[in-house]
């Protein structure tokens, strides 16, 4: 036995589907199972083929599919009681399903064998037993998931490593030892598993629940206590407050404590995508602090961080961000050094020493700006902008003169001047009215402007500014089709908000655009 190889088996296609508000349809199912295929996770366990047709057709459906790596594995408990397992209707569907794989959970918490199945103890013994030699009769691998085995061995040890012997004599494959109600803490999770490794010869399995914070800490330590199968969801996704995250787990186990999972480390690098592909069809926003792969998992906001880790990325990160498919960010705002305007300055192709004086002004312009209910972290063109007019190397291509927005009857329409050219353009509300107006001006001026697609528009209420007004602040992300970059407008009124963040959009584009790269050279 491989001492350092940990199997990964992943459930967010069942137990992550459990999350409240969150339902993936047959295709999402598949797009995930192929992309966890994709990047070596050995289990994906497709569903519960018993409770739902949409599970029953996955295991259908994906037999299309060539899976190169992983094995598909059928949810499902043990039989009913006072039913045969030949009458059983949750291990006949396994059955029906074609698998090779069966994940299979029973009680192991006495207060669940009383007063939830309401059966004796030595029933429930036997209703696992036989479960299980059922479905090892039929050729399956059987994954037998102990529910609630840590509530039960710190209530009544004997009978919870009874349900574990009795699964380790019926042959099942592995033996996962739930945390069900996920409020176990770490120290016990790593003292019950070491129990049950030196007692038990089956290979040790995990999965934990997020409930007290500590799902991704208690895999950790049942792993390092000798379990070498874990089972969580992507994102952490789950009942109640979810499941353990196999996106922090993952990358722990292989580049923090040497062990061995998926294809290698290589198979790591596809960890953010999988991430984001998991949250869009989960119809969830990426969560930015996500350890690794969320986008501000690298991002370094104070001056003394971005100093440092532009010296020696160590200085503040853990891991080296590509290692996992990230990116660092250097942020820039009121609490921005000069490191993090030079550094971010040459992001977009412009070098300036962070000791040139001129720097200390575009931060001074920065923290006015942010007192006033800007924020240039999340739309940091805007400052370039200001950076780049501080250090005499703006190139003014256009002026908006004039605009007018007419929104009356459900009929929007904006009038704008740019330079000489005067538009007018209809609209589908005032903020695509004035957008539609001002391109078709500075298309006069910079044909390239079609490229530029809006991709976000966001307003948010930082609230009263010096306790004399209330502002809005309006941010709004383009697309060239190549990059992305966001500007801020901020006003009492959202139009107006919304204008300068349209201007600053399309002048970072022409700014920053291959026709006047020579003028910031």
């Amino acid at each position: 036995m491989d001492k350092k190889l940990v199997k990964v088996l992943d459930t967010t296609l069942r137990d992550g589907s459990q999350a409240s508000s969150v339902s993936f349809t047959l295709n999402d199912k598949i797009r995930i199972a192929l992309y966890l295929d994709k990047i070596g996770v050995d289990f994906i366990e497709g569903g519960w083929p018993g409770s739902n047709p949409k599970d029953y057709e996955f295991f259908k459906k994906i037999k299309e599919y060539s899976l190169e790596h992983a094995r598909v594995a059928a949810f499902g408990s043990t039989r009913r009681k006072g039913v045969s397992v030949k009458d059983d209707v949750s291990l006949n569907s396994i059955l029906e399903t074609g698998v090779d794989t069966a994940v299979l959970f029973g009680k192991s918490w006495t207060l669940h064998v009383n007063d939830v199945l309401k059966v004796t103890k030595e029933e429930n013994l036997n209703m696992i037993a036989e479960s299980i030699d059922y479905l090892k009769d039929h050729g399956l691998y059987v994954i037998f998931d102990a529910e609630h085995f840590y509530q039960g061995f710190l209530e009544d040890r004997e009978y919870a490593m009874q349900v574990v012997k009795t699964a380790e004599e019926a042959k099942a494959d592995v033996i996962a030892l739930a945390d069900t109600n996920g409020g176990t803490t770490p120290d016990k999770v790593y003292d019950i598993t070491s129990f049950v490794v030196r007692n038990v010869k089956t290979e040790i399995g995990l999965h934990m629940h997020n409930d007290i914070g500590c799902g991704v800490a208690n895999t950790i330590m049942g792993v390092l206590a000798g379990a070498r199968h874990v089972q969580g969801t992507i994102n952490g996704i789950g009942e109640r407050t979810g499941n353990a995250d196999l996106i922090q787990i993952i990358p722990t186990l292989v580049l923090k404590l040497g062990f061995r999972a998926l294809k290698g480390p290589e198979s790591l690098k596809e960890l953010k995508p999988l991430s984001r592909l998991v949250y869009e069809l989960a119809g969830l926003p990426p969560n930015p602090f996500q350890p690794y792969v969320g986008d501000n998992a690298f991002a370094h906001k104070a001056g003394v961080h971005a100093d440092a880790v532009m010296k020696n990325p160590r200085a503040y990160e853990h891991v080296d961000p590509e290692l996992v498919g990230n990116s660092r960010k250097i942020v820039i705002s009121e609490v921005a050094g000069t490191s993090n305007i030079s550094s971010y300055l040459e992001h977009v192709g412009i070098k300036v020493d962070k000791k040139d004086p001129r720097l200390k002004s575009v931060l001074q312009k920065i923290k006015e700006l942010e007192n006033k209910g800007y924020s240039f972290d999340i739309a940091p063109a805007s400052a370039v902008l200001i950076a780049l007019k501080e250090l005499g190397l703006y190139e003014k291509v256009f002026e908006l003169k004039y605009w007018k927005v007419i929104n009356e009857n459900g009929l929007a329409v904006a009038l704008v001047k740019v330079n000489n050219y005067l538009e007018a353009s209809e609209g589908v509300g005032p903020v695509n009215a004035i957008d539609l107006a001002i391109r078709k001006a500075l298309n006069n001026i910079f044909p390239e402007i079609s490229k530029v697609k809006l991709t976000d528009y966001r307003v948010v209420l930082p609230g009263e500014i010096k306790n004399t007004e209330s502002v809005v602040r309006v941010t709004i992300e383009f697309s060239d089709g190549e990059r992305t970059w966001r500007t801020v407008g901020v006003s009492n009124s959202v139009i107006e908000a919304s204008v300068e963040a349209l201007v600053s959009g399309f002048d970072y584009f022409i700014q920053t655009s291959k026709k006047l790269k020579p003028l910031l050279a």
